[in-house]
């Protein structure tokens, strides 16, 4: 069988970035079970819920919900475990002490196959107001529709 390459979707967390001001993202590596990547496979993950925290020097990944296998038997994994992330140690560290200074946190924002292996794109965020999202929804909708105007605009003067 050939060897798969680039990089192919899974899931992504529409909502994290409406909820939190990314700062800064990182690329980890998952530690699944067999029937985990073959439910991956198929596309049957929800990133949603998911968090990521640093504990004794490992950081983990909870909450995110990957769907039991259909054809697995006795050897389905549970859907929502917690799963070891894999980093290297000093990106560990420094993702723990910004999460522990305060203020911040480790949101999941896209799970894909880059070259075959199981990726979670990691953002440290910050939590936004609610004055914050309105004004991010309000500078959406007025670029779109200054995007729209030029178009009419466009069209009109062809």
């Amino acid at each position: 069988m050939a060897k798969e390459r680039g990089r192919k979707p899974i899931a992504v967390n529409r909502r994290a970035r409406h909820e939190y001001l990314i700062e800064e993202t990182v690329e980890a590596g998952l530690v699944l079970s067999g029937t985990e990547v073959k439910s991956l496979r198929e596309g049957r993950a929800n990133l949603t819920d998911g968090y990521a925290y640093v504990e004794n020097g490992e950081a983990w990944l909870d909450a995110v919900t990957i769907v039991e296998f259909g054809s697995g038997s006795w050897t389905n994994h549970a859907p929502r475990r917690k799963r070891k992330l894999l980093l290297h140690k000093d990106q560990i560290v420094k993702l723990g002490s910004k999460v522990k200074e305060g203020g911040y946190t480790l949101v999941p924002l896209s799970m894909y196959f880059s070259d075959g292996r199981a990726k979670v794109e990691l953002a440290l965020a910050k939590g936004k107001k609610d004055w914050d999202k309105r004004q991010t929804i309000r500078e959406r909708d007025d670029k779109r529709e200054a995007e729209r105007a030029m178009r009419t605009r466009n069209r009109l003067g062809e």
